[in-house]
């Protein structure tokens, strides 16, 4: 996925720690402020039934003596007994037998992307043996894709020689963004929002009209657009987490949430059909020719004569799913959830 030589450029601590923030799990509600809510995680290795180590994320080591009387246990009641978020049950040895069998699978030349399918099939693998529970067991079911589809998925999203960036505003100002480009031999190119304020000018306040001028800056640093997704902040941390049916494609049609360019292997799993895919290609051209500002508007309101059609389950979530043996956007919510 990431070539040899790939290099970070444009980020800031607070740019790049606003990046990963992003993809920590939370809940919806209010829940994830709540003080008394567990927290942390527990560690616990058994040989043959018999604890010989068990560790608490946040309290550290915790005795021994007290949860063997307890143990066996499933993992969820071990860590409700210590009001932990999740917990990890594993046989003496297993970390090893994943380590010994990871350097018998692994090949020259294997990038990270392959690595990492190969860990995640071994660990399953000890997981349906019995070695190794997880709770709660979030990606219980999902299928693990092969090195040959996670390339195919990047080959139809973002073929070699073009970028995908996704673009977040707070109160008028470019919040974030990370642009990644593809080379021959993965992405070779990670470029932050450090980059590129300067370059944007003058802002109008309005993300609805800024995100252009990011687009901009970033075609010409990195080259032509594959896929391009801006949102206000609030308003993508909302959507990573909505179990709502639609609700990405919904956002889309009110523009609280601007994908653009948008290729056709993700207008499908988004629940956007073919056909509005083409309309905000064509939109996005109508803006950029059309300084005024007349056609956009007029564009807005014969979007929203249709925008009737995305209520309820998008048309193309059920072949996606028959198709990859699982949804992309649930399985994005089912990571960042805090739901069991």
């Amino acid at each position: 996925m990431l070539s040899a030589d790939v290099r970070f450029e444009g980020f800031t601590t607070t740019d790049w720690t606003r990046v990963l923030s992003l993809f920590r799990p939370r809940r919806l509600s209010s829940e994830q402020r709540d003080p008394t809510r567990p927290r942390g995680g527990v560690v616990a290795v058994h040989a043959r039934g018999t604890l010989v180590k068990l560790v608490h994320t946040e309290a550290g080591r915790l005795r021994l003596d007290d949860a063997q009387r307890a143990f066996p246990c499933p993992a969820e009641a071990l860590a409700h007994a210590h009001h932990a978020s999740w917990c990890a049950i594993l046989e003496a040895g297993t970390l090893e037998s994943i380590m010994d069998r990871f350097a018998e699978r692994t090949r020259r030349g294997d990038d990270v992307a392959a690595q990492a399918i190969t860990i995640a099939q071994i660990a399953r693998e000890e997981a349906l043996a019995g070695r190794i529970e997880i709770w709660p067991g979030r990606l219980r079911g999902v299928p693990i894709p092969s090195p040959a589809m996670v390339r195919g998925s990047l080959d139809s999203v973002c073929p070699p020689g073009r970028t995908m960036v996704l673009g977040l505003f707070e109160e008028g100002e470019l919040w974030t963004s990370i642009a990644l480009r593809r080379g021959l031999a993965g992405f070779n190119l990670v470029l932050g929002p450090d980059e590129v304020r300067s370059d944007m000018g003058l802002l109008a306040g309005d993300w609805r009209r800024d995100y252009r001028h990011l687009s901009r800056v970033i075609e010409d640093r990195c080259g032509p657009l594959a896929f391009g997704c801006y949102a206000e902040v609030a308003t993508l941390r909302k959507l990573e987490v909505d179990p709502t049916a639609g609700a990405w494609a919904r956002a889309a049609a009110l523009r609280d949430l601007i994908l653009s360019p948008l290729p056709a292997a993700l207008a499908i799993p988004l629940g956007i059909d073919a056909g509005w895919a083409a309309w905000s290609a064509l939109r996005t051209v109508a803006e950029r020719l059309d300084p005024v500002g007349v056609v956009g508007p007029a564009m807005a309101a014969l979007r929203g004569l249709a925008g009737s059609r995305l209520k309820g389950e998008a048309p193309g979530d059920r072949a996606v799913e028959d198709v990859l043996g699982f949804h992309p956007l649930e399985l994005l919510r089912r990571i960042l959830s805090r739901e069991s």
